[in-house]
Parts: structure tokens; C-alpha cells; sequence
């Protein structure tokens, strides 16, 4: 199904991990605006975040941006307030951020590290999924969060990331249930690894069996 085919005009979506050009969160959102979309871009990198909503801004797309830390509360309750005091609604959240920052073997990782992993992926997500529920109940919205194929087929050495995804995939599930009464959906998306500017620097051109990032937007 191309883009083309979608119309999300009247929507509005929160993206988070937009901060970087190039990369699944500035995809994602990009899309959505291209489909009509209101855009709230989110990342912690308030000077890329910026960036990134002027980029769109030359593209047609209306976006606000919202920087800071997600592993805070306080941050994703500023992001919604910004969707409702700039474009009224929520209807989707897309929970990008995140990422693979303990690869390596496990005696060399340290407690640090493990809070990093988990807290970049499994409580963003979820600190973001509380305070998009009240909103996202008033226009029978949807959330859809980023696990990974380290889920279903797990490779070394990268067991915290593996586990910190698996968690995303298992706070997916279990939140799909809770919310189905206020028609509220939940999913998760799986890729494999992704073809963007900083994987294939790592794994080479022909270092793995890309996802083209098309095939996540779209």
C-alpha cells in the first residue's frame, strides 16, 4: 500500500525520536505529515528536534516540536499539552524512540548501561502511553510502539537490548487488552534492522538484509 493511500488530514500525531535526520522517528513523522498529519515531534535533542520541524515546515507539514527527556513524566505530559494547546486532539502516538546501546557481551555491561537500555526503550514507551490516554480516549485514537525481530529471534551480544524489547512487545500486549474499553488500540511493529546512515556505518552495505525504511512508513 503506498502513502498516497492514506489520508490522515484532521489528524493530529505524536512521534517521538525525531530529533535525528535520516533516522525511523524523522521517517515516520515525515510520513505522517505527508499523508496530511498534524505533527508534535519529540526528542530529546532540542537543537535536532527544531530542525527537523523547520525541514517539514519547507514540506508543507504543520509541526511543533517537544524537547526533553521522555524517561521523565513531566515531558511527555508537555508533549500532550502541546498537541491539545496547538492543534486540539490526539489521535495517534507513535513511540519511536529508543535504541541498541549495550551491544556487546554481557560480562562487560554495567548496571548504568542496563538502566540506559531499558529506560530509552521499555519506559519511554511507557511514560508516554500514560499520558496519551486521556486524549487519545476522546477521539477513539490509536498507539503503536517500536519493539524489534530481537523479540522473536534473539542474537548475541545484545541480551539487554533483546530483553528491553521483548518488554516493549509484552507492555504492548497487555496494554491492548486494559485499553480496549475506551477504543483505544495498541500494536507494535517488529523490523528487522532498518536501512538508515548509522546501521549500515556499523554492519556494512551488504552486512544485513535491510528494511528500506519505505516499507516502515508506509
Amino acid at each position: 500500500m503506498s502513502r498516497a493511500q492514506f489520508d490522515f488530514r484532521g489528524k493530529v500525531v505524536l512521534v517521538t525520536g525525531v530529533g535525528r535526520a535520516g533516522q525511523i522517528g524523522n521517517a515516520v513523522a515525515l510520513a505522517f505529515g505527508q499523508a496530511g498529519a498534524k505533527i508534535v515531534a519529540c526528542d530529546r535533542n532540542a537543537i535536532g528536534v527544531a530542525e527537523r520541524v523547520r525541514e517539514f515546515a519547507a514540506l508543507g507539514v504543520e509541526a511543533r516540536p517537544c524537547a526533553g527527556d521522555l524517561t521523565q513524566p513531566d515531558i511527555a505530559a508537555l508533549a500532550v499539552e502541546i498537541a491539545l494547546k496547538h492543534f486540539g486532539r490526539l489521535d495517534v502516538v507513535v513511540n519511536v524512540a529508543g535504541g541498541l546501546t549495550t551491544y556487546g557481551v554481557i560480562e562487560q555491561i554495567g548496571a548504568d548501561a542496563i538502566d540506559r537500555e531499558i529506560a530509552i526503550n521499555l519506559k519511554t514507551t511507557v511514560l508516554v502511553s500514560q499520558a496519551v490516554i486521556t486524549a487519545l480516549s476522546r477521539t477513539q485514537g490509536c498507539i503503536v510502539n517500536f519493539s524489534s525481530i530481537a523479540y522473536f529471534h534473539p542474537q548475541a551480544p545484545m541480551a539487554v537490548y533483546s530483553a528491553a524489547k521483548a518488554a516493549v512487545a509484552g507492555f504492548t500486549r497487555s496494554l491492548a487488552l486494559e485499553l480496549q474499553d475506551r477504543r483505544i488500540r495498541v500494536n507494535a511493529v517488529a523490523p528487522a534492522m532498518v536501512r538508515t546512515v548509522d546501521n549500515v556505518a556499523a554492519a556494512g552495505e551488504e552486512g544485513a538484509q535491510y528494511v528500506e525504511m519505505q516499507e516502515i512508513t508506509d
